[in-house]
């Protein structure tokens, strides 16, 4: 656990990270604790397109769903009193990042490659939700897109959390430590 540059806006919190760290466990047991509203990116995405990311991906590209994932955080820079998970990705939109990181304590949930695949084969729904990026393995596709984002969440993050080895209740306690 790693916390740097304490933010002094305590009404937000915003969890960021690589799939299959924790995001959405984490989150829904985190805004049970404080009382405040769970809000899903991906699921707002969704629920505006109509469609799953797949699906969006797949008719009309990666480009067009960044589009729509940098429109849905905008709007999110106004919120208090929720928990909001990020897809893997928004952390790239860095023309909106700083307003975010003022706005709120940005959470960054850390794993290795290893406890990412794991988890990743664990899921049977993880292909269906987000398509591949880069079409190689599993574990080549982790190692090239960690690498690329790692820096940008390193400095997008006002605290990092690695869930390798701890629950969701673990997590939940230090993050909400942070901000109690």
């Amino acid at each position: 656990m790693n916390s740097r540059n304490k933010n002094n806006q305590k009404s937000k919190i915003i969890l960021i990270g690589y799939r299959a760290t924790g995001k959405t466990s984490i989150g829904k047991e985190l805004a049970r604790r404080l009382g405040w509203l769970f809000i899903d990116t991906d699921a707002l995405i969704i629920e505006q397109a109509g469609q799953e990311i797949s699906e969006i991906v797949e008719q009309q590209g990666w480009q067009y769903f960044r589009s729509l994932e940098k429109n849905v955080l905008k709007s999110l820079i106004v919120r208090t009193e929720v928990v909001i998970t990020t897809g893997g990705g928004a952390i790239i939109h860095q023309d909106v990042w700083p307003q975010l990181m003022n706005s709120g304590l940005v959470v960054w949930l850390t794993a290795t490659k290893e406890t990412i695949c794991q988890r990743l084969h664990g899921d049977e729904n993880s292909a269906k939700q987000r398509p591949s990026l880069t079409d190689t393995t599993i574990y080549k596709e982790v190692e090239r897109v960690l690498a690329e984002r790692e820096p940008l969440y390193r400095q997008g993050s006002h605290l990092t959390v690695d869930t390798d080895s701890l629950d969701i209740a673990e997590v939940v306690e230090i993050i909400a430590m942070d901000i109690e």
